[in-house]
């Protein structure tokens, strides 16, 4: 339960939420990806330096692209990465961040952020045995583009944002990925309100308990 806790504390609240209404047997999985996520991002959000960023990033692409057997103990995310049977296609998801380093959120900035999500995500739906590899990819790029343009002070980077996102659709998913279901949900959602936060208020929540009922 500890190490569980060390993943959980990290997640924001619609990650918490999407986290309800996961497959039991695949739990340890979304957890695990999704404290990934977070912790990647947590380096952009603190960073005061963008070479420390830079290194602390690198760090990570070098472990995930290591065997797990030459990882150090006692990081709780490589901990639960070590059931994995490839966690090396999750280094995507390091570049993908690493991308928001750029000086300027240009298209192609945004694309290769999203890109390594998407990466991570569809890496996920191999993890688990489904056979949903792009809609998985699709569903986490549009997750991707929403989360981004929510965490943008800057009006005119945000309207890019939701511009490389508007034609997007949510694909149908199979119930091992309800969570990027909703999250992608919320996401689509958000965009359409011009990049606005994931949770906001009570249709933020029936649209969760929707689509974690009904897949869609």
């Amino acid at each position: 339960m500890a190490g569980e806790q060390a993943l959980l504390d990290g997640l924001l609240e619609p990650e918490r939420l999407a986290l309800h209404y996961v497959d039991g047997r695949s739990r340890k999985e979304w957890l695990t990806i999704l404290a990934l996520d977070q912790r990647l991002g947590a380096i952009l959000r603190t960073r005061r330096e963008p070479i420390m960023a830079q290194v602390r990033l690198a760090w990570w692409r070098e472990m995930l692209e290591r065997d797990p057997m030459q990882w150090p103990q006692g990081e709780p995310v490589l901990e639960a990465l070590r059931e994995w049977g490839d966690p090396s296609g999750l280094a995507a998801l390091v570049s993908g961040w690493e991308a928001l380093l750029s000086e300027e959120l240009s298209s192609e900035v945004i694309a290769e952020f999203i890109a390594g999500r998407g990466a991570a995500f569809a890496g996920l739906a191999r993890e688990l045995g489904v056979d949903a590899i792009e809609p998985a990819r699709r569903a986490a790029e549009i997750w991707a583009l929403a989360d981004l343009a929510a965490n943008i002070s800057d009006e005119a980077e945000r309207a890019r944002v939701v511009v490389y996102g508007r034609d997007l659709r949510v694909p149908r998913l199979p119930r091992a990925l309800r969570p990027l279901a909703i999250l992608a949900g919320l996401g689509a959602e958000a965009l359409r309100k011009g990049g606005a936060p994931l949770i906001s208020g009570r249709a933020s929540a029936l649209l969760v308990l929707r689509i974690g009922l009904f897949g869609r």
